[in-house]
């Protein structure tokens, strides 16, 4: 019978990842602090796979490339070590038995803004798109290349890295964001945001009265791996005018400027936050 393929395909360079050695019964893992040091401080990645094989390959893969990596093979697990220590990158698997990886995400987004890249091995869109409303930052479609992997693994680092560090709350037209807490007051009234949302009005709030077509907001709060759905800012921003307008019919705070996109306006007499 032929072997079923394997949904990582490793460097041919580097089959066997640095820090791995062969015995006879597979491979043996040196401890990571032996090779780096321990006063290294290192990003921690989280990976979530049911799949014994691929946590084995990305796990060997992505601590040669220089990332701690702690391992869970349910959403169970995942959300209990998320919980004892918080990592600095999750990488979630979307097919996981019990909880699935959307609902795992889901949960995670709540209290967390911690970057995600989604493993999927489906590439269909509603996949992309549930992932993205949920607040991933990336996603990768098996069979993908480990090699890849490490890519996006490092531009999220660098987006997140890269971001303004600024005040930690923001306000404009009558709308209060706490951006370490992911709260949101509208007229002095808490509302309740989706991940997107959030990042949306964020972005927005902290742009005032800049106009932003649909691609820039979009590449703004989930990054170029998702400018293939632009088009889905359109209902995204019609949910939201529905939270933070007086009248979502006639907009004045998130209002269009056709043919270009979206701003943010302080025109008018908003009251304050």
């Amino acid at each position: 019978m032929e072997k079923a393929r394997s949904p990582v395909v490793l460097d041919p360079a580097t089959t066997v990842p640095q820090g791995l050695h062969r015995r006879a019964d597979g491979w043996a893992r040196e401890p990571i602090e032996a090779r780096l040091g321990k006063s290294v401080p290192l990003k921690r990645i989280l990976l979530v796979d049911d799949d014994p094989w691929v946590r084995k390959l990305v796990r060997g893969y992505l601590e040669r490339a220089g990332f701690a990596v702690t391992v869970a093979a349910t959403g169970e697990e995942a959300l209990a070590e998320f919980r004892s220590r918080p990592p600095d990158l999750i990488v979630l698997d979307l097919m996981l038995p019990g909880t699935d990886g959307l609902e795992v995400a889901r949960e995670i987004r709540r209290s967390s803004a911690v970057p995600i890249i989604m493993l999927t091995a489906r590439s269909t869109e509603d996949d992309r798109v549930r992932g993205l409303e949920l607040g991933a930052d990336d996603y990768v479609t098996k069979p993908f290349s480990a090699r890849e992997l490490e890519a996006r693994v490092r531009a999220v680092f660098r987006r997140a890295e890269n971001a303004p560090e600024g005040p930690r709350t923001a306000e404009a037209a009558g709308i209060r964001l706490d951006l370490d807490r992911r709260e949101a007051w509208v007229d002095g009234r808490a509302v309740n945001l989706t991940a997107l949302e959030f990042d949306l009005l964020a972005f927005l709030v902290q742009h005032p009265d800049r106009v932003f077509t649909r691609l820039e907001l979009l590449e703004a709060v989930r990054g170029p791996a998702f400018s293939s759905f632009e088009r889905a800012v359109d209902s995204h921003i019609k949910r939201l005018r529905r939270k933070v307008e007086p009248v979502p019919e006639s907009p004045s705070r998130i209002v269009t400027v056709y043919g270009v996109g979206y701003k943010l306006s302080t025109e008018g007499s908003h009251a304050p936050a």
